[in-house]
């Protein structure tokens, strides 16, 4: 069954017994591994008990595709169901797979995880429609999962956070999961016990452009069309050793904040009044800039510079064409525009 995204937190608290299987794959491996962590240790707490999980590789299962079954179908020493953690695979695990979720033998939960994989992929087709079965895409975190995400791991910590705050960790924390975690948690324990509330000081002291390394200051630089700052800005991002994807849709949800605040300068409201609508709103030292920015961008021209950007994603994954190559130019073309 294809999993909504607003169905996916109920499962990550308590899977339903009759499943069999969960397929969790994407583009954002951090979320990825964390979703498949939550959902294996609904089974088994320590997902290292060689006892209660079992590990099985790809390259077992296409020599002997029954092995997945009998994992599944096997009984678990410690008593309760058994877990069988299945990773980093593709369509080549597609008729193992489908043996053991057609299955009736056994209780044992699959947990698949996997890639970016297409519509077209078998292996994404099978647990879309499978009855037993469940598909969890994953892909990079908006600035609303980043809002939930920055709540729920301070509220773990009893801490709370001012709104300047709130808005500087959405604008600096990566659209990578597991990187934006550890931001996070590095920030809880730099604020130790010294107070309750993160405030704007603490966010900047502890969480700086390391997180995103730069894709928001990549983006900023494309809208006001500083060229200078770009090419430097790309050139770190390419030695850090970020791809092009992550790049075009920082760009993208930039992009879709100005449409949103054009589409209320269109009906007569001020760049302020429009700015003050957007969610969430706009980082209070950034505003001077934003709405700078959003002077050079109408509403024509920012729906063909989103245009550009997604036939630039798609360009990156159908070509075979260098992508980092068909990012900057698409950059570069757009940063021209602003000017």
């Amino acid at each position: 069954m294809k999993v909504k995204p607003r169905d996916i937190p109920p499962i990550l608290k308590s899977i339903d017994p009759k499943v069999r299987a969960v397929l969790i794959f994407g583009r954002d491996e951090g979320l990825v591994r964390e979703r498949a962590e939550k959902i294996g240790k609904q089974i088994s707490p320590d997902l290292s008990d060689p006892f209660q999980v079992a590990r099985p590789t790809s390259e077992q299962i296409k020599a002997e595709p029954s092995i997945l079954l009998d994992e599944v179908a096997a009984l678990s020493m410690m008593g309760g169901r058994r877990l069988v953690r299945l990773e980093g695979v593709g369509n080549e695990v597609t008729e193992a797979v489908k043996l053991a979720v057609d299955s009736d033998q056994g209780d044992g939960l699959l947990v698949i995880t996997a890639g970016d994989l297409k519509p077209t992929s078998s292996l994404r087709k099978f647990m879309e429609a499978a009855k037993a079965g469940l598909a969890i895409a994953c892909y990079e975190d908006s600035a609303q999962d980043l809002m939930g995400l920055i709540h729920s791991v301070l509220g773990d910590a009893n801490l709370t956070a001012t709104q300047d705050a709130v808005a500087y960790l959405v604008d600096n924390l990566g659209s990578d999961r597991m990187i934006s975690r550890a931001e996070l948690d590095k920030l809880v324990l730099y604020m130790g016990k010294q107070s309750s509330q993160v405030t704007l000081a603490d966010a900047k002291a502890c969480v700086g452009d390391t997180a995103a390394l730069g894709l928001n200051q990549i983006a900023e630089a494309v809208t006001a069309g500083n060229l200078t700052q770009l090419e430097k800005y790309l050139e770190r991002a390419w030695t850090a050793g970020h791809s092009a994807i992550p790049i075009l849709r920082h760009l993208q949800l930039r992009m879709m904040r100005f449409h949103l605040a054009r589409g209320h300068m269109d009906e007569g409201l001020s760049a302020s009044e429009a700015m003050g609508k957007l969610r969430p709103p706009v980082f209070f030292g950034e505003r001077d800039r934003f709405q700078g920015e959003l002077g050079r961008w109408s509403s024509r021209k920012i729906e063909t510079a989103l245009d550009i950007l997604l036939k630039a994603e798609l360009d990156c994954k159908t070509t075979g064409n260098p992508a980092e190559v068909i990012c900057a130019r698409a950059l570069l073309r757009l940063a021209k525009a602003a000017r």
